[in-house]
């Protein structure tokens, strides 16, 4: 990065922000070029078919749209869908549902962005549909 002249590298844009890196545009799957930010990244991550993919393990290179950042990617947290301890696997959902109900301004302050709500809303529903205690039973909501 700014240790080798005339080089170039990548980077999560969060380091890249914190570390006054520069960046330049690229073009994406509509052939259009976009900034790397914070909506450029919701575009890629609203666009993509998460629901058709197992798991949800969408991942987010060259999604549709004309405002979709090309090389984006989501961390993804790994649930069993039976749960021998329900009771923790219901702490482990109602973490991770409270993050994303009152994380997304601590996400944005650490130049990370939250995923877009209809996506939430799509995994809260995997989460009530995919998600059983051993006797089949569900453990979301």
């Amino acid at each position: 990065m700014r240790q080798l002249n005339d080089s170039i590298g990548y980077v999560e844009f969060a380091y890249a922000v914190q570390n006054q890196l520069s960046w330049t545009q690229l073009d994406n799957q509509a052939g259009v070029f976009v900034q790397p930010d914070d909506s450029s990244f919701s575009a890629a991550a609203a666009h993509a078919d998460w629901l058709a993919t197992p798991g949800m393990g969408v991942i987010l290179t060259h999604q549709k749209g004309e405002q979709s950042w090309p090389i984006t990617a989501a961390s993804f947290i790994l649930v069993p869908k039976k749960q021998k301890q329900p009771e923790v696997g219901k702490a482990v959902l109602s973490f991770f549902d409270w993050a994303y109900q009152q994380g997304a301004e601590l996400a944005r302050e650490l130049d990370y962005v939250p995923l877009p709500q209809e996506v939430v809303e799509q995994i809260r529903h995997a989460w009530a549909q995919e998600l059983r205690t051993a006797e089949g039973q569900p453990i979301w909501p």
